[in-house]
């Protein structure tokens, strides 16, 4: 993509947050990463930023290279008022269902901000019992900067979880799927059964965990 390209939907999320920034003066974006794999945690993140930082790449994290994530990630770290992360691990999204870990991860990352925001901006849809006032936006990933610094920072954290798991369940290829249902990682449950580590409510595991597993030489 052309730079000049980058840079319009680089400002464009900062123009989205200029009226709540207006508005509430302290704000927080929250997203969360990790709906859809079938192994590893839900990880969710909220992040403030300071009213007169900016990126030129800054960007919903599922549309920029994993180098630029972290680039970014890396200067999030240094720059952002207050970052908090949430995590919920797989037993527990097996016990209350995908949704709702979701939001717990989510109210977790609000809580543990060092700063308490004013308002939040969230991905997606509102949070059940959150304390925090927030406003719901829908692809708010790809809106508002807020947002777009809270995936980047919940993506790249569970990447990082991910590869860590990999060391310890390399049959898997963890580090290269990141726990999503690519082919590889069908066969190798279907050929080892689940680990640990996977969400034994979801049907690809479900159905593994059911059928003997292949026996081979290796």
């Amino acid at each position: 993509m052309p730079v000049r390209r980058k840079k319009r939907r680089s400002s464009r999320l900062f123009q989205f947050d200029k009226s709540y920034l207006a508005q509430y003066g302290v704000l927080a974006g929250v997203d969360e990463a990790g709906c859809g794999p079938l192994a590893g945690p839900v990880v969710a993140a909220a992040v403030i930023l300071p009213a007169s930082w900016r990126h030129p790449k800054l960007a919903d994290s599922k549309l920029i290279s994993a180098d630029v994530r972290r680039s970014i990630f890396k200067i999030l770290e240094k720059c952002a008022l207050a970052i908090g992360v949430g995590i919920v691990e797989a037993d527990e999204i097996d016990r209350i269902n995908i949704r709702r870990a979701g939001f717990a991860a989510m109210r977790l990352a609000i809580s543990r901000l060092a700063t308490t925001p004013v308002h939040a901006l969230i991905d997606g849809f509102r949070i059940p019992d959150c304390e925090m006032p927030h406003t719901p936006i829908v692809q708010g990933d790809n809106k508002s900067a807020h947002i777009a610094a809270a995936s980047i920072i919940a993506k790249v954290t569970r990447d990082a979880i991910m590869e860590q798991w990999d060391d310890e369940y390399p049959v898997y290829g963890f580090r290269r799927h990141k726990g999503y249902g690519t082919k590889e990682h069908l066969a190798a449950l279907l050929r080892h059964g689940p680990s640990p580590i996977h969400r034994k409510s979801f049907a690809p595991v479900l159905a593994s965990s059911l059928s003997e597993p292949v026996l081979t030489s290796e």
